[in-house]
C-alpha cells in the first residue's frame, strides 16, 4: 500500500517554482515500486485466503489485481500529465465533472480514506506488537492510538522531519520482503501447492464472489498507483518513460507480491493462512526459526510504522487545502499552521477520526471500506480520460494512454466489477461507506450558501 505524494508537476518548459525534468527511467521505476509497496503485502494474504478458500484462486486474485492496477495506472497517468495541478485526483474529477463530485472526493478522503488508512495500519501494527511481546488483546487499541499519535507528533516537527523518517523506514519495508521471498522459496516446501484447476474453495460462495472479494482485498496492497503519474513533470521523456515506469513498476510489484504469497503458501496451508492476523510473523518464524522470525517481524513493524507516517503526512494536508478554499466547516481553524508550518489542526482532526475508527473497526473492515469508496472515484477518473478526449481534444497531453481505448476500458470494467462484487458480498459495509460519503452533500450546499 502506498505513501501518497501530491506533487506539483510540469508539462512544458520549467518555470520558476516548477519541477525540473531531471529524472530518467530507472529512478522513476524505483519510485513507482517504492511508493506502492506498503503494509498490505504482509497482512492482506490472510484475508485473501479467507475469501477465496484455495491456492489457485488466492494467486489468481493477486495476479488480476496487479493487471487491473497496471491498466489503472497507465490510464490515470494521462490526466496526471495533462492536468499537473496541486490536488491531483481532485482536479481531474473537477475538470471532468464539476466542483460537486470533486468536493465529495475530498470529503471522502478527509473523512474515510486517510483516517481509515491510519486506523487500519495502526491496528495491524498494534496486533503484531501485541503478538511479538505476548501481550493481551486489550492492549491492541491503546497501542494503536499511541502509534498514530506518536507519528502525528513527529510530523508536527515539520515536513522535513516527517520526510526524513519516511526515507529511513523505506529500507525496512524492503528487507523483510526480500528475506521472506529468498529464503521462503529456497526452503524445502512443507505444503503441497496446486494452481490447477482454478477454483474457489468450499464455503466461499462460488467463483465470481470469491474472485470479487479476493480482488477487493488485494486492491489495498496495490493502492497508490493514482499518484505515480505525478512523476510526469520530473521525467526527461514523459511520453516514453512514464508508461514504461508505470507498467514496469506495477508489474514488478505484482511479481514481488506473487512471490511473497507463493512463499506464504509453501509454508502454511490455506486454512492456516485464512484470517490469520499473525500470518506474517508465523511464516517468518517457520522460515527463520524463533529469533530470526522475531527479527523479521520487527522489520515488518518498522515498515508499517513508516507507512502510517506516509498517510499521516499527506492526509493532514488535504483538510488544510480544503480549509484554505473555505470548503469545510471551521475552515479558518483547519487552515492554521504551527511554527513549523504544519497544519496541526487538520492533523488533529484526522487523528481524532482515525482513533474513532480504531474503536469500531478491525483491519480488514476498514481497508475494505476505504478501497470500496476510493474505487468509486478511481473508476470516475478512468471514465474521465475518455470523456475529456471528446470534450477537450485540444488539451495538451504530453503522455497518452497506450492501446486506447482498450486499457481504459479494462480499468473501467475492473473497477465496476470490484464495486459490484463488494455490493453483493459486503452490502452493509458498502452502504456505510456510501452513507458517510453522502453526509458531505449537505455540507457542500451549506458551504456554498455560506460563501455566496
Amino acid at each position: 500500500m502506498a505513501t501518497h505524494q501530491q506533487d506539483v508537476v510540469a508539462t512544458s518548459k520549467p518555470q520558476e517554482g516548477e519541477l525540473k525534468r531531471t529524472m530518467s527511467f530507472f529512478p522513476a521505476l524505483s519510485t513507482v515500486m517504492g511508493t506502492v509497496i506498503g503494509a498490505g503485502v504482509f497482512f492482506k494474504a490472510a484475508s485473501v485466503a479467507a475469501v477465496t478458500g484455495s491456492t489457485s484462486m488466492h494467486m489468481l486474485s493477486w495476479f488480476l489485481g496487479g493487471l487491473i492496477s497496471v491498466c489503472a495506472g497507465l490510464t490515470g497517468a494521462e490526466l496526471a500529465a495533462a492536468i499537473p495541478e496541486t490536488g491531483g485526483m481532485l482536479r481531474y474529477i473537477e475538470r471532468a465533472y464539476g466542483k460537486f463530485p470533486s468536493f465529495l472526493l475530498g470529503w471522502a478522503q478527509v473523512i474515510i480514506y486517510f483516517p481509515a488508512n491510519v486506523a487500519a495500519l495502526s491496528i495491524i501494527f498494534a496486533t503484531q506488537f501485541k503478538n511479538l511481546f505476548a501481550l493481551s488483546d486489550a492492549t491492541i487499541v491503546p497501542i494503536a492510538i499511541v502509534a498514530a499519535a506518536s507519528i502525528m507528533l513527529i510530523n508536527f516537527l515539520g515536513s522535513k522531519a516527517g520526510g526524513m523518517f519516511q526515507s529511513v523506514t523505506l529500507v525496512f519495508k524492503l528487507i523483510p520482503l526480500a528475506l521472506i521471498v529468498i529464503f521462503g522459496l529456497l526452503r524445502q516446501g512443507t505444503v503441497e501447492v496446486s494452481l490447477i484447476p482454478v477454483q474457489a474453495g468450499p464455503g466461499v460462495g462460488g467463483f465470481a464472489p470469491a474472485l470479487g472479494a479476493g480482488l477487493l482485498a488485494t486492491m489495498f496492497a496495490y493502492d497508490g498507483w493514482i499518484h505515480v503519474g505525478n512523476l510526469a513533470g520530473e521525467l526527461k521523456k514523459p511520453a516514453k518513460d512514464l508508461p514504461r515506469a508505470i507498467a514496469g513498476g506495477i508489474l514488478g510489484i505484482m511479481v514481488v507480491y506473487l512471490l511473497v504469497n507463493w512463499a506464504y503458501l509453501r509454508t502454511m496451508t490455506v486454512p492456516e493462512l485464512a484470517g490469520n492476523e499473525n500470518a506474517a510473523m508465523e511464516v517468518a518464524g517457520r522460515i527463520f526459526g524463533g529469533m530470526g522470525g522475531r527479527l523479521v517481524t520487527i522489520g515488518i513493524l518498522v515498515s508499517v510504522y513508516g507507512t502510517i507516517n506516509g498517510y499521516t503526512m499527506t492526509g493532514m494536508r488535504l483538510p488544510y487545502t480544503m480549509g484554505l478554499e473555505n470548503q469545510l466547516p471551521f475552515s479558518n481553524q483547519l487552515a492554521k499552521l504551527n511554527r513549523n508550518a504544519v497544519p496541526y489542526v487538520a492533523g488533529i482532526l484526522e487523528l481524532v477520526i482515525a482513533i474513532a475508527m480504531m474503536m469500531v473497526g478491525g483491519f480488514d473492515l476498514l481497508t475494505d471500506m476505504l478501497v470500496f469508496v476510493i474505487w468509486i472515484f478511481y473508476t470516475l477518473v478512468f471514465i474521465a480520460v475518455i470523456k475529456l478526449r471528446k470534450t477537450e481534444p485540444e488539451l495538451h497531453r504530453p503522455y497518452k494512454v497506450p492501446l486506447y481505448p482498450i486499457i481504459p476500458m479494462v480499468a473501467i470494467v475492473g473497477g465496476i466489477f470490484i464495486l459490484i462484487m463488494t455490493l453483493i458480498n459486503q452490502f452493509s459495509l458498502a452502504m456505510v461507506g456510501l452513507l458517510i460519503t453522502a453526509l458531505g452533500i449537505p455540507i457542500y450546499f451549506y458551504m456554498m450558501k455560506k460563501n455566496q
